[in-house]
């Protein structure tokens, strides 16, 4: 994982965000999870710690294993993701697949609904 600490004793609490995701992520891959759920894995790390949490997720997709990656940051949905659903005020908006999303149709999906809770 790449965990950046002094030595295996350091408290997690006393590593960077990025190093405390990914001491996280490898909590969480220990148990060989079929399914993981990841909410914004990524929000306040670094870009090489995001880089390295990219590939484990890629590594673990490819693996066979199914992530669910929740996210608030488009550019991040659309390079990682096979399917995207799209979801506003709890309801889902919209389902894309990587090759038909955009920012422009997620936005779209997004304003419609708001548009149609007003009426």
């Amino acid at each position: 994982m790449k965990t950046k600490c002094v030595s295996v004793e350091q408290n997690v609490i006393k590593l960077s965000g990025g190093n405390q995701q990914k001491v996280l992520l490898s909590k969480w891959m220990f148990t060989n999870p079929e399914v993981l759920i990841l909410d914004e894995p990524t929000r306040g790390i670094d870009v090489g710690a995001k880089y390295e949490i990219y590939c484990i997720i890629n590594q673990l997709a490819a693996e066979g294993k199914s992530v669910i990656m929740i996210s608030s940051e488009l550019p991040e949905v659309l390079g990682m993701s096979d399917r995207i659903y799209v979801l506003n005020e709890g309801k889902v908006v919209g389902e894309f697949s990587r090759e038909e999303a955009s920012q422009e149709k997620i936005m779209s999906r997004i304003l419609a609904s708001d548009s149609e809770e007003k009426e």
